[in-house]
């Protein structure tokens, strides 16, 4: 089916204030609009359940749902409940609210490995603060991390991709690789650096590649032998896979976890939680030199702490990962099938975990391609499906999934076009999307 692309003029026009004020015109590198078809990035007006409204008026499913941070659906009544009823009695205060107590407890009852957990605003704060105590706790300096994508905005981190400029050369030394599912590798960084790695960090499974039999137990196994603390980063698998994340689906417990996203569903809320002789290392139980773990302002204000325990009772008295899975279930399914049908699977597949898919666009000769994608993305946009990726919520129904994989249907036609004529010139308007985390602004340089 033929659609003509909305307009997006109004959008258009906002983004390019956002760019005049804002570096990179968004907060979030993963929000930016070189991330979509040029002249149809929709800034948002408003979120419903699984569907959001732009600045013009357009109407799409939301898949991403604010980068895998809303898990029960945009405006979920029960936590905007809690949220307007806090506000009445204070939002930040001299002392621990009640608040505090009611909260940790929540957590602790659901994370059941972790003996102590400290509340924060952002996952990078949280990752940053586990690895200053695994620094503390072992004394020593380096830190070995999966190749998976992203565990901090923080130097430690992003000094080990490509895009770090700006971050000194000793401390991008300080940061090594080993391969997720390959034990090996890491022992092989043990073997290189010895008695340097103070800690592993991993995503105990991903939204395409679970942990082969094995390597989490084994991962845990050499970590203790090698004296160094295994931490799990749960920031998308936390209340995703299962309430108490991917450590609660494989029965591996780290010594230290890190926390957020749906953890608030969309309210700013992330957490660091762990073992308790790590943990007090940052606090008054302890005669070592303490660690200054975490101090923030805002990480215990009442509005993100309410948030996280009416999600906490959300999932305690209905399923949303049971929902996630089997929408996911469903659309992966249908939108194979229709892929399948016009014989398309070669370039275009839905894959991963039905909790955090996503769509793989590849050319004529099979690799991988932004041309592609961004071709892909502006049909799925003109049949109202907005996102970057196919992450789905418990707010998706059935007729929010039957529009989408008939909008995947409606794509194949353009895309099929394109791979006989084994380009997109000529069918995709403006430059392609560029990955989020690259070294120049190029190729979708403003």
């Amino acid at each position: 089916m033929d659609h003509e692309a909305p307009s997006f003029a109004r959008s258009t026009e906002l983004q390019n204030r956002l760019h005049a004020m804002v570096p990179s015109g968004a907060h979030t590198y993963a929000r930016g609009d070189d991330q979509y078809p040029e002249g149809m990035a929709p800034v948002i007006e408003r979120g419903l359940g699984a569907r959001v409204w732009d600045a013009d008026g357009n109407e799409f499913v939301e898949y991403g749902m604010g980068l895998r941070a809303v898990t029960l659906g945009h405006a979920y009544a029960p936590v905007v409940d809690a949220v307007r009823d806090v506000l009445s009695r204070g939002v930040s205060f001299t002392r621990p609210s009640t608040l505090e107590v009611a909260a940790a407890e929540d957590f602790l009852s659901v994370v059941p490995g972790a003996d102590m957990v400290k509340f924060a605003k952002n996952g990078s704060d949280a990752t940053t603060a586990a690895l200053k105590l695994a620094r503390a706790a072992t004394g020593r300096d380096m830190v070995a991390v999966a190749g998976q994508p992203f565990f901090s905005t923080d130097d430690w981190f992003i000094g080990s991709t490509t895009m770090n400029a700006g971050i000194p050369a000793d401390v991008r030394a300080g940061t090594v690789r080993f391969g997720y599912n390959d034990l090996d590798s890491l022992r092989a960084v043990f073997a290189q650096y010895p008695g340097r790695i103070a800690a592993v960090f991993t995503e105990a499974a991903t939204g395409m590649v679970a942990p082969e039999p094995g390597f989490l137990e084994g991962l845990r196994e050499l970590c203790t032998a090698e004296g160094a603390v295994l931490v799990f980063d749960e920031m998308i698998t936390g209340f995703r896979w299962a309430t108490g994340g991917a450590q609660e689906v494989y029965g591996v417990v780290p010594d230290l976890s890190t926390w957020g996203k749906a953890m608030g569903n969309g309210f700013a809320l992330a957490a660091l939680a762990g073992k308790r002789e790590i943990m007090e290392l940052g606090g008054l139980n302890t005669d070592a030199d303490r660690v200054f773990l975490l101090s923030t302002t805002n990480g215990p204000e009442t509005v993100g702490l309410t948030a996280f325990r009416a999600v906490v009772e959300a999932y305690r008295t209905t399923d949303p990962v049971g929902a996630m899975r089997r929408a996911g279930e469903r659309l992966a399914a249908g939108a194979n099938q229709v892929i399948d049908d016009a014989g398309m699977r070669d370039y275009v597949e839905v894959a991963g975990h039905p909790n955090c898919l996503v769509f793989l666009t590849r050319d004529a000769t099979g690799a991988p391609s932004q041309e592609y994608r961004t071709l892909f993305l502006g049909e799925l946009l003109k049949s109202g499906v907005l996102g970057q990726s196919f992450v789905i919520s418990a707010a998706h129904t059935d007729a929010d999934v039957d529009q989408t994989i008939q909008a995947v249907a409606d794509a194949l036609p353009v895309y099929g076009k394109a791979i006989e004529l084994g380009s997109t010139s000529g069918l995709l308007e403006g430059r392609p999307v560029a990955p989020a985390l690259r070294p120049h602004a190029a190729p979708r340089r403003r």
